[in-house]
């Protein structure tokens, strides 16, 4: 039965691999879960999905593979009399259960009546004792209390008394192809991470703490130490205005995970492409402007950087002098990229545009040349990409 499951997944285009499976059925034979199916999903989800990315993918495989368990399930039980059910589930029932069932009218009555106030509800019911919803006694619903009953939902503490169970479940879809949100970013960005212990001796070192004062015969003996930092140095230049204005807030969300995660952030802004200058205050880019030289001199070598912008302009802002759109560069574009590149091995640039949009302008793949192709689209997948480019 778990080859469908199997082959499902694949079918979906979840990478699970034999051993996985194998895996699964040997956590089902040393009856890790039994006969639920929440527990079953669960334990399906951590050994089949090696990545939260694809628990969307999984959540649709799965749901296809058990919908054609239901339909074999109906036809098994069309195969079985129904009296020899009845019987069957009866002997399950402790005498207490036996006789609150019966307080009902008995188990035709109950779900009788279920699907009689499903019909005429028409909306959510919190409380009481008649509707189907939570935090009451009605013998319908979660959360709640009846000796006797059908689940709807999952809302509340569960009883454990519940004759049905009938979820909804719903989950959020995690691709690697959507845009990014600032938590999604931060994710990404811890693939770039070197730790040291830095600076005064503030933080607790319980393993310290416990052999001390073993040494010192019981007698406490607290050790501090170092707090645990991230030491990558991140340097990070920002595309502005023109056709980046439809990427504000995409970039503002980056821009406020990696001053989240990363101690050493130095940043500046260029418009299209860089020349000889930067500026850090879009209001004040006139008349406060940092020579790109010194950028250069300042910023070491052991420093990552990652440029962002859509790399879509005329070729000739990248390729001659004067070409910029604001001022009279002496120098061409290209020139200053090859200085980044002659200081700085580890360079990439983040595209907010598709992948598959980057060849409709000659001007990106002019950049990608410049930058031996190191450019990576601005999705989940590209910037784990890049950030596994930058800490080689």
């Amino acid at each position: 039965m778990l080859l469908n499951l199997f082959n499902e997944m694949r079918a979906a285009k979840v990478p699970v691999s034999v051993r996985e499976l194998l895996d699964l059925i040997n956590a089902l034979k040393q009856r890790v879960t039994f006969a639920d199916m929440d527990e079953f999903y669960y334990l399906s989800r951590a050994i089949l999905v090696k990545d939260e990315r694809h628990f969307d993918k999984f959540d649709r495989a799965f749901s296809a593979y058990f919908n054609g368990l239901e339909k074999l399930d109906d036809h098994l039980q069309a195969l079985i009399p129904e009296d020899w059910l009845r019987k069957e589930f009866e002997r399950s029932l402790t005498d207490e259960e036996r006789a609150a069932i019966q307080s009902l009218g008995g188990l035709d009555k109950l779900i009788e009546e279920f699907k009689k106030r499903l019909e005429e509800q028409k909306g959510r019911h919190a409380g009481g004792n008649k509707w189907i919803g939570t935090g009451g006694t009605s013998p319908f619903g979660s959360g709640g209390f009846n000796p006797e009953g059908i689940r709807v939902g999952d809302a509340g503490k569960r009883q454990g008394r519940a004759a049905k169970v009938w979820d909804q479940r719903e989950y959020k879809n995690l691709d690697d192809s959507v845009e990014l949100g600032t938590r999604n970013i931060k994710v990404a960005l811890r693939r770039l991470r070197k730790f040291a212990r830095q600076g005064a001796a503030e933080e607790l070192d319980i393993d310290g703490t416990i052999d001390h004062t073993a040494k010192d015969a019981g007698l406490l003996n607290i050790q501090m130490r170092p707090e645990r930092r991230n030491t990558v140095k991140l340097l990070l230049l920002f595309d502005i205005g023109g056709s980046m204005d439809a990427h504000v807030k995409i970039c503002e969300e980056l821009f406020s995970a990696c001053k989240t995660e990363f101690k050493h952030l130095e940043y500046f802004y260029f418009h299209n492409f860089i020349y000889e200058s930067v500026w850090k205050n879009n209001m004040r880019r006139t008349s406060e402007r940092t020579s790109t030289m010194d950028l250069l001199h300042k910023y070491g070598a052991d420093y990552k950087v990652i440029f962002i912008g859509d790399a879509a302009m005329a070729p000739y802002e990248i390729t001659q002098a004067g070409g910029s759109v604001e001022h009279w560069n002496e120098e061409a574009g290209y020139v200053w990229m090859q200085r980044f590149r002659e200081k700085y091995k580890k360079l990439i640039w983040i595209n907010p545009y598709p992948k598959d949009t980057w060849g409709y302008t000659s001007s990106t793949n002019i950049v990608r040349d410049l930058i031996e192709d190191q450019m990576y689209p601005l999705t989940l997948r590209g910037l784990e990409e890049g950030m596994r480019f930058l800490s080689k």
